[in-house]
């Protein structure tokens, strides 16, 4: 998405967060007055998450318990508030009205279909934690992970969606980095963060608290915040810099854990 993209996407998720009082924005007083119907029901496991049809005048959306999207769970809602992208974003609207657009991705429209879901995610995330509430909230605190643990609850978000929004709009440059089976599977950083990579690649850094969960395969989950080099998990750190220490908050759970880094 090109910054004017993301902006009018922004407005739009913004301007209907704002005709509510309540922080936690009421998804279901959304869908209620646009006269959406929603379903949650059991529809395999990892097969979706939530699906938006249009089908004899009507918008119906699908969320799929089997994935955990409960009504008013975290990840219920911000797949609520996905599809909500879908159906407010007039090309997304339009095109599954059409049936241009299709709920599964094609083999042959990869590029578009991510490019779509892309939008609907950063629509779903300004409809949750709108920038004007959210930078009120943040103000001019000093940031912890426990600064991400309050605004979740604050907005009813997970903790990754709460770092993710921090990480574009927060006061703090931070990285968040998530693997599985001691493989990276993405990283995001704030604009501003001095390192955009991982020294290993795909590799989890052995010098980190998510390497060290990996490596020991501990039973007991990891819920901690240590120091760490930079020389020892980013990339393209200058000699000047190789005292330099950042701060990493590591959250595990079976095969997966997702780290948070930040500098005081």
């Amino acid at each position: 998405m090109i910054n004017n993209r993301k902006y009018k996407l922004k407005n739009l998720a913004e301007f209907i967060a704002s005709e509510y009082e309540e922080k936690i924005t009421p998804l279901e007083k959304i869908t209620a007055e646009e006269d959406l119907e929603v379903f949650y029901d059991r529809y395999e496991v990892n097969s979706f998450d939530g699906m938006t049809f249009y089908d004899h005048g009507k918008f119906f959306i699908h969320l799929n318990l089997d994935n955990h999207n409960s009504p008013y769970s975290e990840r219920g809602r911000f797949t609520l508030a996905h599809e909500l992208g879908h159906y407010f974003i007039d090309s997304h609207r339009i095109g599954l009205k059409r049936g241009i657009l299709k709920p599964h991705p094609s083999q042959t429209n990869q590029k578009q279909f991510y490019s779509i879901e892309r939008e609907a995610d950063y629509f779903a995330s300004c409809l949750l934690m709108p920038e004007f509430r959210f930078c009120k909230d943040v103000g001019n605190m000093k940031f912890s992970f426990e600064m991400i643990d309050y605004l979740r609850r604050e907005y009813g978000v997970s903790r990754t969606a709460c770092a993710l929004r921090f990480a574009d709009i927060g006061n703090h440059p931070i990285m968040i980095v998530y693997a599985e089976n001691n493989q990276i599977k993405w990283s995001y950083s704030s604009e501003d963060f001095p390192y955009k990579s991982l020294i290993n690649g795909a590799i989890v850094p052995l010098n980190t608290n998510m390497g060290d969960y990996f490596r020991t395969r501990s039973s007991n989950n990891l819920f901690e915040t240590n120091k760490v080099w930079a020389i020892d998990v980013f990339q393209y750190v200058k000699n000047d810099d190789v005292r330099r220490q950042f701060y990493e908050h590591c959250i595990t759970h079976k095969d997966c854990a997702l780290s948070l880094f930040w500098e005081d």
